[in-house]
């Protein structure tokens, strides 16, 4: 059952391990290690968890390690001074490794600090949420969160592999698992329709934790971000599209306050209101967007954006998201399910209806 991906970078070309037992095997860590110290970045959840084992399996190299707070409120740069600082105390040189274990938050810090640290050293992901192993251990994106905008501050830095161990998904619960699924949704929603149906006929399997089903939506959504960053790295075009329903998402992040919405559930509400904009365009019917929401709301995420958040302050935050540029505000908007496209020419009224459709007048 064990497959292992390859995302295609040239000389900085690296593996997507998925599969069961993954964490305990040396054999996967050693040729991606090129020193003799390893510093394993963790938070106060996983580490209980999972810290021996993997400690166990690097038990050929000098192992030191970093337990950060958990939550997506303690992404920022206060906190990844810790990580520094144990790679300092500890007198890390420039041939160290970093292993990130844990979810997306210790994936991009533990990222941000390997692409900064004495101007670059190498890293591991090892992600321990569905969220992370679809989604953000893979494609090299890292960073912090700033108080007025999300992944604000951060690099392009990618790993020298990924070890995806199903197993670690056991202990995750039902909140975050659902979080990691509106991910996979993405993925059929921006890049392949037949995936988007074979989610609508499993999605029970996979809230079920089914180990085949799991597997095959891990290994699919994998594949189609390996495919789209090989081509686009540094989201300069296609790259892009991985971004649908995230303006929307990160606005809801930032003015809830990090941590309050799980950054999948935020997504999730995000993209439905991408359909909705898209829709209004005519782009898709009211069936399909009839589809998206109700596959969404079966994954258990939400499709509306939180009341306490009005439209100006929404407008507000997306104007200062990473997706803005010369042109001002770019949106992923749909074309049908499995084709989306990144759009600068949308029609500002129709936003400002999907918003007022989705938001008091008034608020926050």
């Amino acid at each position: 059952m064990n497959k292992t991906l390859s995302l295609d970078l040239g000389e900085r070309s690296y593996p997507i391990h998925i599969g069961t037992g993954l964490l305990s095997r040396a054999e996967l860590y050693r040729p991606h290690i090129r020193g003799r110290q390893v510093m394993v970045v963790s938070n106060e959840t996983v580490a209980p968890l999972y810290m021996a084992t993997v400690r166990g399996a690097l038990s050929d190299y000098e192992v030191e390690q970093v337990i950060l707070p958990d939550g997506e409120q303690f992404k920022t740069l206060e906190v990844l001074n810790l990580i520094y600082t144990a790679l300092l105390e500890k007198r890390f040189n420039r041939t160290c490794s970093l292993v990130a274990l844990g979810g997306g938050v210790v994936g991009d810090m533990a990222g941000f600090a390997a692409a900064t640290y004495q101007r670059g050293v190498d890293f591991i992901q090892v992600p321990t949420t569905l969220l992370a192993q679809v989604d953000s251990s893979v494609g090299g994106k890292t960073g912090v969160n700033h108080p007025l905008g999300k992944n604000m501050i951060g690099a392009f830095h990618q790993p020298r592999c990924v070890l995806a161990d199903i197993s670690t998904l056991d202990t995750l619960d039902d909140r975050q698992l659902s979080a990691g699924i509106a991910e996979v949704i993405k993925y059929g929603l921006i890049r392949d329709e037949r995936f988007f149906a074979w989610l609508e006929q499993n999605i029970d399997q996979l809230l079920a934790r089914d180990t085949t089903a799991m597997s095959y939506a891990i290994e699919r959504s994998c594949q189609c971000k390996a495919e789209i960053v090989a081509a686009d790295e540094r989201e300069s075009g296609q790259r892009a599209l991985l971004n649908l329903g995230h303006t929307f998402g990160h606005a809801i992040e930032t003015g809830t306050g990090y941590g309050t919405w799980l950054h999948g559930e935020a997504v999730a509400a995000g993209m439905a209101m991408a359909a909705d904009l898209s829709a209004r365009h005519g782009w898709l019917d009211s069936a399909t967007t009839r589809r998206i929401r109700e596959l969404l709301k079966r994954a258990r995420l939400p499709v509306d954006p939180p009341d306490e958040m009005s439209k100006e302050r929404f407008l507000e935050l997306m104007a200062v998201d990473k997706k803005v540029d010369g042109s001002g505000l770019r949106l992923i908007l749909l074309d049908s399910i499995g084709k989306a496209k990144v759009c600068s020419d949308y029609d500002a009224r129709l936003l400002d209806q999907t918003l007022e459709h989705e938001l008091p007048l008034t608020g926050s």
